[in-house]
């Protein structure tokens, strides 16, 4: 009896080890083929802004939790969104309200991904792992807050892989989950304050589109607004700067390893 049940326990791990993956995966895929972030895009989003506007100024509760429940999604897809989705959060909804609830569901959405990859790769991993990720996984656990305030503070590296990493290397849950909180927040109140200066982009792109068609003809000048315009070069030293001051405990505790 006991030699028969062997095998069904053993399927039944295997499918929940895996099936979240999966369908995790399934997902990501139908998102990307159905052109869900095409759709996401700063032009797109901005051609609609006076509708979005009435909308959240008839249906302000509602128009919060629509938002919050798509940054879920695209941080949980890992569309190429999030960073869009906050500079628009904060020119709807006024970067004081979006910053707070944009931080809730990045945060969401992280531990959607993390403990997909946890559980099925991180596992399996974990199982099968040799010297050098045995030691990876190691040394990243022992100082994994504020490795991940650190790859957080500095949003020169891609959120997914973040996630990903932290749940191949099993980091606990409670500390992804504030580090990640904790780390998001500055990108996160930068980008929705960056929102308050999205009319005044529209509006010189627009300019800067007339003058093109005018000169050079409609089929030779596209009309594209990009992210860049607005991110400075002040703002993206202040990052690194933020991400240099989370490593000080990592390289202080090494000091004193080294030098007791």
């Amino acid at each position: 009896m006991k030699s028969e049940a062997l095998p069904v326990v053993t399927q039944t791990q295997t499918l929940k080890r895996w099936l979240p993956l999966a369908v995790l995966a399934s997902l990501i895929g139908a998102a990307y083929a159905a052109g869900l972030h095409k759709y996401l895009t700063l032009g797109a989003i901005v051609e609609h802004r006076e509708a979005l506007q009435t909308f959240v100024d008839q249906h302000l509760v509602l128009a919060l939790l629509a938002y919050a429940a798509i940054y879920i999604a695209v941080v949980a897809l890992s569309l190429p969104a999030a960073s869009i989705l906050t500079i628009v959060g904060g020119f709807v909804f006024g970067w004081l309200l979006s910053a707070p609830v944009t931080v809730v569901a990045a945060t969401i959405g992280a531990v959607i991904v993390y403990q997909v990859v946890k559980t099925s790769l991180g596992a399996a991993i974990a199982e099968r792992a040799g010297p050098f990720v045995t030691k990876l996984s190691t040394g990243f656990a022992k100082d994994a807050f504020n490795y991940l305030l650190f790859l957080r503070l500095v949003p020169a590296f891609p959120f997914f892989v973040v996630n990903a990493v932290a749940g191949v290397c099993r980091v606990e849950l409670r500390t992804f989950t504030i580090a990640t909180l904790i780390g998001i927040i500055p990108g996160t109140f930068a980008f929705s304050w960056l929102g308050r200066g999205l009319d005044s982009l529209v509006r010189s792109q627009k300019l800067a589109h007339e003058s093109c068609v005018a000169a050079q003809g409609l089929a030779n000048c596209p009309f594209e607004l990009s992210v860049s315009a607005l991110v400075t070069k002040e703002l993206l030293i202040a990052f690194a700067i933020l991400g240099l001051v989370s490593l000080i405990p990592v390289l202080l505790k090494r000091w004193k390893r080294v030098n007791p």
